[in-house]
């Protein structure tokens, strides 16, 4: 089964933040409300160079699915 590269998520326990998943190499989850990455996959220093430059781009792209689904909401 092929999934989304991206996934909108909520927590009760945090009722005013919403977090975009990414779901594919290397996963995180992002809290659009103030920016936090958590990045669920253990890296080396060789990874980490090259994650640097990776992230800023899928975080852009994590960020413009934010905005197209809650487009979605206001239409």
């Amino acid at each position: 089964m092929s999934l989304p590269k991206f996934l909108l998520a909520d927590h009760s326990q945090f009722p005013d933040t919403v977090y975009v998943l990414h779901t594919e190499y290397p996963r995180f989850l992002l809290n659009v409300t103030n920016d936090e990455v958590t990045w669920f996959e253990a890296f080396d220093q060789e990874d980490i160079d090259e994650l640097e430059k990776e992230s800023i781009v899928l975080i852009d792209e994590a960020l413009s699915f934010y905005d197209s689904e809650m487009e979605q909401f206001d239409a």
